[in-house]
């Protein structure tokens, strides 16, 4: 037994039973080495960890080094976690980007949502986006020796000038040399670009679209997004909102470029966020043309998939209820005009009534309209002096899971005190009807 610097991942639970526990393993051990190779990260751990004979070198929490050699099989686990999930400290963005959401927000929220993460361990085991600006060569390397495919990647512009200048950054410019990189290790990467209007948008999103297009398939789609604007915009760079006709042009554009793809690779490869076929008040692209739904945490074939859920379920609603049953049905402006066709077939239901809901964003401002941005502030202002009948229903996006909280901390239980009525979270079609319906066990998020 040595003594040893502290390093590696410190262990906060050892699961009973395990290779772990009958090792004698305990919280607050530090796991620092396996097979006499750093442990850096939850990464290292998984990766190093597949072998059938290991040799864990461990801290203990008096600082002394203790050594345990392991045999297994290669596909055991050995029944340990880690404090902050083995990927503490996280890395922030070091960006300033003219569009950064978070600089947009007010006091009050959510502490997490202020924290600013560009880190791309977190692209790779939870698909957040990254930026790339802060990637060392040891980093590249890593990522490549490790295979963390796929990534997800903001790129937002190709044009080197550019993009140091919307992300306020001196190594943005370096992007196509890194994606190139990445795509010759072996990397998969899914992209996007958050549009600007009279910034990225034009010829600069043709080059931009272009060329990450050549990179197929390491690129394996391409996002692109409207800005998101709130009104705690003071001193920040002037941004405005997309106009209906700009946002058809897009939709437009986004169309020839599926086009070319379809052709050339037999994928669509890009995609224009939901948000522009509903402010252009397009309809929204089939199916086919959405590939396997690469980012729809990102905002990007939702409502495709949420259609076509529905037209399935439609066909097989009842004729009527055995007794009156009035709900509401709550969500943001922009989707008003995918739910409330919804709302009216359901109402066709005799002894259903379905009110439709669309809350004004007071938190972020008007311009804010996607339901995923609304409070339990924003329900309870826009609910309270009204009769949200028997039930209100949400969607899902509106909260955090697993712990259903809003962006202002309000929580599910909180909300049904207030309206006093019982709240139902519902995630797509088929659990919005059986709240509507009121069948048993159907709803398993709600308050009562």
């Amino acid at each position: 037994m040595t003594m040893m610097a502290a390093q590696g991942l410190v262990i906060e639970r050892v699961a009973p039973g395990s290779i772990a526990a009958e090792l004698g393993m305990e919280p607050g051990d530090r796991l620092v080495a396996v097979n006499g190779l750093p442990v850096e990260d939850i990464l290292d751990y998984r990766f190093l960890t597949c072998e059938e004979e290991l040799t864990l070198t461990l801290i203990k929490a008096n600082g002394e080094e203790w050594l345990y050699d392991v045999e297994k099989d290669y596909d055991d686990d050995l029944g340990v976690d880690f404090a902050g999930g083995g990927l503490e400290p996280i890395r922030r963005c070091q960006n300033r980007c003219l569009f950064c959401f978070v600089d947009q927000m007010p006091r009050g929220l959510r502490p997490t949502l202020y924290i600013k993460d560009d880190d791309y361990r977190l692209s790779f085991t939870q698909g957040n986006f990254i930026t790339l600006t802060n990637l060392r060569e040891r980093d590249l390397e890593r990522i490549i020796r490790l295979r963390l495919s796929p990534l997800y990647i903001s790129v937002h512009t190709t044009s080197p000038a550019l993009r140091e200048k919307m992300l306020g950054h001196p190594r943005a410019g370096k992007i196509m040399e890194q994606l190139h990189r990445l795509a010759r290790g072996g990397i998969e990467m899914h992209t996007q670009v958050v549009l600007c209007p009279g910034i990225n948008d034009g010829v600069e999103l043709e080059r931009t679209v272009r060329d990450l297009v050549n990179l197929w398939p390491a690129v394996r789609s391409v996002a692109i997004v409207p800005v998101g604007l709130t009104r705690y915009r003071e001193g920040l760079f002037p941004l405005r909102p997309f106009t209906r006709e700009e946002a058809a042009r897009v939709v437009e554009q986004v169309q020839t470029w599926q086009d070319h793809c379809l052709e050339r690779c037999a994928h669509a490869v890009v995609f224009a966020g939901d948000e522009f076929y509903l402010l252009a008040e397009r309809k929204v692209p089939p199916a086919l043309r959405y590939d396997d739904f690469p980012q729809t945490e990102n905002g990007v074939g939702l409502v495709r998939l949420f259609l076509d859920e529905w037209e399935k379920i439609s066909r097989s609603l009842p004729r009527a209820l055995p007794s009156p049953r009035r709900v509401t049905v709550a969500t943001g402006v922009l989707a008003e005009g995918v739910l409330a066709p919804v709302a009216a077939r359901l109402n066709e239901i005799n002894n259903l009534a379905v009110e439709l809901a669309v809350i004004p964003n007071r938190l972020f401002g008007p311009q804010v309209t996607v339901a995923g941005l609304v409070s339990g502030k924003d329900i309870v202002a826009a609910l309270q002096c009204r009769n949200p009948g028997q039930t209100l229903i949400l969607p899902a996006v509106m909260l955090r899971r697993p712990e259903q909280v809003f962006l202002d901390g309000m929580t599910v239980p909180e909300l049904s005190s207030r309206l006093d009525r019982p709240v139902i979270v519902v995630d797509g079609p088929a659990e919005l009807v059986e709240a509507c319906l009121e069948r048993e066990g159907s709803c398993p998020c709600q308050s009562r």
